[in-house]
């Protein structure tokens, strides 16, 4: 085979190589989050273990950020003491991680207005097709950057405390 015959080769694998679809999941060996703190009204979400700040985010918020989340479709977030406590690896937005809103307290509210608390509030990243849509386009969920979510679905566990302030 000649050298410019192997060259090519070599040069095509190459190519291929790097067009290789990236993992969107990744491996964190760093100090566990222990917390997690969102504060809607600067639009941010920190990553704490214990009283460090590990990672800042800015995020948006559901279409009505004012508020606490009361009923479904209400389009906030909600505010409170909640917990991680589920992941979706092939969520529509990219990856995301479950918050356990609606508590007992949230659900006994909205049946006292014969309302549905709503539910399936996630942090997450962003459909390409919607990256257009900010700021507070979610129906009530957190929203990251993709490439944002991918190093928190790797940092954070389920059973993480989150506490959401207004």
């Amino acid at each position: 085979m000649s050298m410019t015959r192997r060259f090519a080769l070599l040069a095509g694998a190459a190519t291929l190589a790097g067009c290789a679809d990236r993992t969107k999941f990744k491996t964190y060996r760093g100090p566990e989050v222990t917390r997690l703190i969102v504060n809607k009204g600067n639009r941010e979400m920190f990553l704490l273990h214990h009283q460090r700040v590990l990672k800042r985010y800015e995020v948006d918020l559901g279409f009505a950020p004012e508020g606490h989340k009361q009923f479904e479709g209400d389009g906030k977030t909600p505010e409170g003491e909640y917990h991680i406590d589920r992941r979706n690896p092939d969520s529509a937005f990219h990856l995301s991680i479950g918050i356990s809103y609606p508590n007992e307290a949230d659900i006994a509210f909205a049946q006292a207005h014969g309302k549905p608390p709503g539910g399936d509030i996630f942090i997450h990243g962003e459909p390409n097709i919607f990256s257009f849509l900010k700021p507070d386009w979610t129906a009530g969920c957190i929203s990251v950057t993709n490439h944002e979510m991918e190093d928190v679905y790797a940092m954070v566990r389920d059973g993480t405390p989150i506490t959401l302030n207004a």
